[in-house]
């Protein structure tokens, strides 16, 4: 009990660092649902482009011997900024190929093509990272400010890795949130999400809004990618998937095409993945360990959809005509 009640702050901490990392990849998913009914299987992998574009960078930085010389905060934000905006512009490209054709098909035809394209783009980083650097499993360089912790009372330690993923997700958020509801290209999107034959007699460019939407979830994602690498470390083309499986649970438990769904789904999620990995082992004098925590956030979201299938905060989708 003692040893339980001692790491309770730190797993706590892990929890919403890992939630918030999850919330961030999940807004792909419900941008994109919330307008055009449909899951963006492939979303996991503009992610990993986002934590692609990020090690190539901060590799450029190291094998020029600028690392050491740029401000840590500059590099932060020119790494951020390319993975949002590279990841975000791959996001419109997917859309633009493999979805704007399909639209008004039924809809497991774009799912389908989803998969196929997720399939693409996993083998396209693999072939691009092995002729580039004849390996496509990379390592983030190390950056020595990020190294270091924060330490909150006696027994809890914050790392900045840990405080940057927090302080990025809650700035990406507030700034989605403003430009959803306070910007007039937010209000078209939710014009489009809403009724897309009505906003466009009202002269609102559809294509264009939905290719936006596909831009905004892929930056998000992009983000989430450079703070998972800079996190994490290890990448590979194979990355996402896990924690794209993941985020996809926390937008369903939230509720699919809710943007605060999104985020409280990604939170739950994290909280319970961190406390069940650490405190199972305890709790059961070693009987199941780490390996075990997938079964019970998986069996959280069986139980929502069960007492409550629109999530917690209840399904955003389009209202049908009367």
């Amino acid at each position: 009990m003692d040893l339980a009640l001692s790491i309770f702050f730190q797993v706590l901490v892990d929890g919403i660092v890992l939630g918030f990392m999850y919330a961030l990849i999940a807004l792909g998913y419900t941008m994109v649902y919330g307008v055009l009914e449909f899951i963006n299987f492939a979303h996991s992998e503009i992610f990993v482009i986002g934590a692609f574009v990020g090690v190539e960078i901060l590799l450029g930085f190291e094998a020029s011997g600028s690392l050491a010389m740029l401000h840590p905060a500059f590099v932060l934000l020119v790494v951020l900024f390319a993975g949002m905006v590279i990841s975000g512009l791959a996001a419109m490209a997917l859309e633009r190929v493999a979805y704007r054709p399909l639209r008004g098909a039924p809809r497991l035809v774009p799912l389908i093509s989803a998969i196929g394209a997720s399939f693409f783009l996993q083998d396209f980083i693999r072939l691009v990272e092995s002729l580039w650097r004849n390996s496509f499993y990379l390592s983030y360089p190390t950056l020595p400010s990020l190294e270091k912790s924060l330490k909150i009372g006696s027994a809890v330690e914050v790392p900045i890795k840990s405080v940057l993923v927090i302080a990025t997700a809650l700035v990406m958020l507030l700034a989605l949130h403003l430009f959803v509801n306070r910007t007039r290209v937010g209000i078209a999107i939710r014009a489009v999400a809403q009724d897309p034959e009505t906003a466009s007699l009202m002269g609102i460019p559809v294509d264009r809004i939905i290719a936006l939407t596909f831009f905004v979830g892929g930056a998000m994602g992009g983000v989430a990618g450079v703070l998972f690498g800079l996190h994490y470390s290890l990448i590979n083309p194979y990355s996402g998937f896990v924690p794209g499986l993941k985020a996809f649970t926390a937008a369903v438990l939230g509720g699919i095409g809710n943007i605060p769904g999104a985020v409280l789904g990604g939170i739950v999620l994290g909280l319970v993945e961190a406390f069940a990995a650490s405190y199972l082992s305890i709790l059961t004098n070693g009987a199941f360990g780490a390996e075990y925590k997938d079964v019970f956030a998986f069996a959280i979201l069986i139980l929502i959809l069960i007492f409550r299938p629109k999530g917690l905060l209840g399904e955003k989708v389009r209202e049908e005509g009367v």
